[in-house]
């Protein structure tokens, strides 16, 4: 278990770690890159993220970026390299996958913290998050266009079901950027602040989220998660399954049925 007010024991370089009352914070720590993905972050990021996904003392989680921006995708410096060696360029695209599967996943809520730039590879793992809070003059994009490539670990489909196709493409055609005001007109971050306000944001919204059960925002989250690739019909099926699941083998339905008829707070303690 991840101590609760403590850094994690793992020994990272190039990510730093923090869980405090249920709230667990990834910072991507290489601010001299721009916090660029290299293939020595995603190998601390993986095993980071399977550790919180196991964590029932962890209730949601905060992705962030040192320095002055959130990430901007992939490291080009390595994947240049890794041209000449080909095999090593579809470990690393695959790496990055399923650091971004991973996230997407997590049995709890992810919020991505997004100031600077939030570009390529940086934009797709912000849509993998569930929400994202930006600075209203943070510069968000995919940016593969200008540079002759095109989104590889899931940047494409999850733009287009976040926004559309219509206002997905053209983003993804572009290589344009918007402001973080921008984004959350469109729907690509929930809101946007001031720089100087978005911590306080983020904490006002975590607070909530600590205090309520994981066990239900795990089922919740795996609903929503699937109604975006079923048909009604079965989506409607898979929610009833969940509710049904979730009443039989967990005591925080109960709880939270006789705190409120006690007109007391629940106790969600896993």
């Amino acid at each position: 278990m991840l101590k609760s007010t403590h850094r994690t024991d793992r020994d990272l370089r190039y990510l730093d770690f923090e869980a405090r009352n249920g709230i667990a914070t990834i910072t991507l720590n290489r601010p001299e890159a721009l916090n660029s993905l290299s293939p020595e972050l995603l190998d601390e990021l993986v095993p980071l993220l399977e550790e919180l996904r196991d964590d029932e003392s962890v209730k949601a989680l905060v992705l962030a970026g040192a320095g002055r921006a959130f990430c901007t995708g992939a490291d080009l410096k390595a994947v240049i390299a890794m041209f000449d060696e080909w095999p090593s360029y579809v470990r690393f695209l695959y790496r990055l996958t399923e650091a971004a599967v991973l996230l997407e996943n997590l049995p709890f809520p992810t919020i991505a913290r997004i100031h600077g730039y939030a570009l390529a590879g940086g934009l797709e793992f912000l849509l993998c998050c569930d929400m994202a809070i930006a600075a209203e003059d943070a510069k968000i994009g995919d940016q593969h266009a200008n540079v002759g490539l095109i989104a590889g670990a899931g940047g494409i489909p999850r733009l287009t079901r976040r926004i559309g196709k219509q206002a997905a493409l053209e983003l993804l055609y572009t290589g344009g950027w918007l402001s973080g005001t921008e984004a959350a007109e469109r729907g690509i971050v929930l809101r946007a602040v001031p720089e100087v306000e978005l911590d306080a944001e983020i904490d006002k919204l975590t607070s909530v989220l600590a205090a309520k059960s994981r066990t239900a925002s795990s089922y919740l989250k795996r609903v929503v998660n699937r109604s975006t690739d079923l048909p009604l019909g079965t989506t409607l099926d898979e929610e009833r399954a969940a509710l049904l699941e979730y009443f039989s083998t967990s005591p925080h339905p109960r709880e939270g049925i006789s705190a409120f008829l006690e007109k007391r707070q629940p106790d969600f303690s896993e």
